[in-house]
C-alpha cells in the first residue's frame, strides 16, 4: 500500500555563540600596540640614551661614545616594547616582539663590520682607481705611479687553473658519495673530506711547494705550483656544497628515468645535475671566494714579482693577494704611494668577488630547469 508522504519539517537554524577570551591584556582579545608604538619606543630609548651618554661625558671630560650610547639605547627599547607588549598584548605577544628585536639587532651588528670595511675600502682605494693602475705593472717603479696588471692577470690565471683542477674532481666525488657511494670506502672519503676542510692555508701551500720540490728541485716557485695549492682548499668545499645540493634532487625525479629505461650514468647527466645546478654553481663561486684572497700559500709556492707572467708553468707570478701584502709591508718612498696601491688592490679584489658572484646568478638562472609550461 502507498504511504503517505509527510511536509518536510522546517529545521530552526543553530545559534554558534563565540566566547571571547577574557582578560583586557590578551593578544586574542584584540588589543594589540599600533605600528607606530614600536618606532616611537626605539627613538625615545635612543635620545634618552643619546642625552645620558652626552651629559656623562660633559660630567667626566671624555669623548662621547656612540656605540654605547646605541647599545643601552637598543636594551631600554627591548625592556620597555616587552613590558608594553605584556600589559596590552599579553605574554605569548611580547615574547615574540623580544624575540623580533634581538633578532634584527644581531642582524644589525653583523652588518656594522661589512659596511665599515666596504666603505673604508672605497674610499681608500679610489686614490688609486684610474688608468695607470689598470694597464701597467710595477717593473721599474720605485716611487709613485705603477699599477698592478701583473698580480690582476696572476690572480685570474691561478684562481681558473686552481678552477678547472677543483671543479671536476670534487663534483665527481660528490656524485660518487651520493649516487654510489657505499660502505667503508665512502665512510673513508667522507672523513677525508671533512679533514681536509679544517686544512690551514699555509699547510696547503707547503705540501704544494714539497710535491714540485721533488720534481723540479727546492726553491721552485710557479703559478701553476699556486693553483695546485688553492685546489687543494676548493676540493672539500666543492665536495661539500655539490653533495648537499645533489642530496636535495626528488628521488621520484631518479625512480620515473629508471622507469623508461635509462641508464644511470645518463640520468645523473641527464636529471640530476640539471635539476641541482643552481646551487652547485653558487658553491663553486663560494669556493673560488674561498680562495681567491688567499695569500700565505702564494707566497709559499708562487712567489712574488714585479713584471708580468702569462705561463703558468714558467717563472715567478704575482697575485693581488700578495701584491697587497707586499706594498704595504714593503713601503718605500713616498710611503703614501705604496699604501694607495695596497688599498686600490684589495678595492679591485672585492670586485672581482662581486663580479664572480653575480656572474653565478646568471649562470644559475641559465641552466636551471624550467618550472613553467
Amino acid at each position: 500500500m502507498l504511504q503517505q508522504t509527510t511536509p518536510t519539517e522546517k529545521r530552526t537554524p543553530s545559534v554558534s555563540l563565540t566566547v571571547r577570551p577574557s582578560g583586557a591584556g590578551s593578544a586574542l582579545a584584540g588589543n594589540r600596540l599600533s605600528r607606530r608604538t614600536p618606532w616611537i619606543v626605539l627613538g625615545a630609548s635612543l635620545v634618552a640614551s643619546f642625552a645620558l651618554f652626552a651629559l656623562l661625558a660633559a660630567a667626566a671630560g671624555s669623548a662621547f661614545s656612540l656605540v654605547g650610547a646605541v647599545l643601552v639605547g637598543a636594551i631600554g627599547y627591548l625592556v620597555v616594547i616587552t613590558v608594553m607588549s605584556t600589559l596590552v598584548e599579553g605574554s605569548r605577544q611580547a615574547v615574540d616582539r623580544f624575540v623580533t628585536g634581538l633578532v634584527t639587532g644581531a642582524f644589525l651588528v653583523a652588518m656594522v663590520p661589512l659596511i665599515s670595511v666596504g666603505i673604508t675600502v672605497i674610499s681608500n682605494g679610489l686614490a688609486r682607481f684610474d688608468g695607470e693602475f689598470f694597464n701597467s705593472s710595477m717593473r721599474n717603479v720605485t716611487g709613485e705611479g705603477g699599477g698592478a696588471l701583473h698580480a690582476m692577470v696572476g690572480t685570474l690565471l691561478i684562481t681558473l687553473a686552481a678552477t678547472v683542477i677543483s671543479v671536476p674532481l670534487g663534483l665527481m666525488t660528490s656524485i660518487y658519495l651520493v649516487e654510489y657511494g657505499r660502505g667503508r670506502l665512502a665512510r673513508i672519503i667522507t672523513f677525508l673530506v671533512d679533514v681536509m676542510t679544517g686544512i690551514p692555508s699555509i699547510v696547503a701551500g707547503l705540501f704544494a711547494f714539497a710535491l714540485f720540490a721533488l720534481f723540479f728541485g727546492p726553491g721552485v716557485r710557479m703559478g701553476i705550483v699556486g693553483a695546485v695549492a688553492l685546489s687543494v682548499l676548493m676540493i672539500p668545499v666543492v665536495v661539500r656544497s655539490s653533495e648537499e645540493m645533489l642530496r636535495l634532487v626528488p628521488n621520484e625525479l631518479r625512480e620515473a628515468a629508471y622507469a623508461l629505461g635509462v641508464p644511470k650514468w645518463r640520468t645523473i647527466l641527464k636529471v640530476v645535475l640539471p635539476t641541482s645546478i643552481a646551487g652547485i654553481t653558487t658553491g663553486i663561486m663560494l669556493a673560488i671566494s674561498r680562495v681567491i684572497g688567499e695569500t700565505a700559500p702564494l707566497l709559499i709556492t708562487a712567489g712574488f714579482t714585479a713584471s708580468m707572467n702569462y705561463d703558468l708553468f714558467s717563472d715567478r707570478m704575482q697575485s693581488l693577494p700578495v701584491y697587497v701584502y707586499t706594498q704595504f709591508m714593503n713601503q718605500g718612498n713616498p710611503a703614501f704611494a705604496f699604501v694607495d696601491r695596497a688599498w686600490a688592490a684589495a678595492l679591485v679584489l672585492i670586485l672581482i668577488v662581486m663580479a664572480l658572484n653575480l656572474f653565478a646568478r646568471l649562470i644559475a638562472r641559465w641552466f636551471a630547469p624550467k618550472t613553467g609550461r
